[in-house]
């Protein structure tokens, strides 16, 4: 059981029946009221996010979420496939439940998978990805004065800003947090 003492940003919590991830929360002291804690939550399996209003002391059971090593194996266009490094199991997540992050995954690429009791809830990515420039326009010398930046499709199909000097067949460092450019690997 965990209380609302003990509550954390990423703490993963049963409520009503339904798992959710504190987001945010903040303590509330009335003056002659007693202590209520306020928190943001978010549904793991359906994403969205609610606030609610808890008396301080309150308690409910702590959510035993596993998070194991995996390698991004292939896709065969609605489900991605993993590996668990740990016992070469091989296991499918679905493209709904990968989302956005699919953009970052090539062969190989190690993560970590968040599961609840056996059912997968989502797919952790490292911090940065190296992908290699699938197209883009040349850029002309002299404008790299301005900090001009061009559309650059990445071999994933992600479509990034980069600087004018970045060409076909160059690798770069994406952010997966944000998506954006990092740097130009050599």
């Amino acid at each position: 059981m965990i209380s609302t003492g003990d509550i954390k940003k990423g703490v993963i919590i049963e409520l009503d029946g339904q798992l959710m991830k504190v987001l945010d929360w903040t303590h509330i002291k009335m003056a002659r009221g007693s202590a209520q804690v306020r928190m943001k939550l978010q549904n793991v399996r359906k994403g969205d996010i609610t606030e609610r209003t808890f008396q301080a002391g309150t308690r409910w059971p702590r959510a035993r979420v596993d998070q194991r090593r995996v390698q991004y194996l292939y896709s065969d266009g609605d489900s991605f496939h993993f590996m668990d490094t740990a016992t070469y199991d091989q296991f499918a997540v679905s493209a709904a439940q990968l989302g956005d992050d699919a953009l970052f995954l090539k062969e190989n690429t190690e993560a970590f998978i968040t599961s609840h009791e056996g059912e997968v809830l989502g797919v952790d990515l490292p911090v940065s990805v190296d992908l290699v420039v699938a197209a883009t326009e040349p850029g002309f010398a002299g404008d790299t004065a301005t900090g001009a930046r061009k559309a650059a499709t990445l071999e994933t199909g992600l479509v990034v800003q980069v600087p004018l000097f970045v060409n076909e067949g160059d690798t770069l460092r994406i952010d997966t947090r944000t998506g954006e450019y990092q740097t130009r690997i050599q």
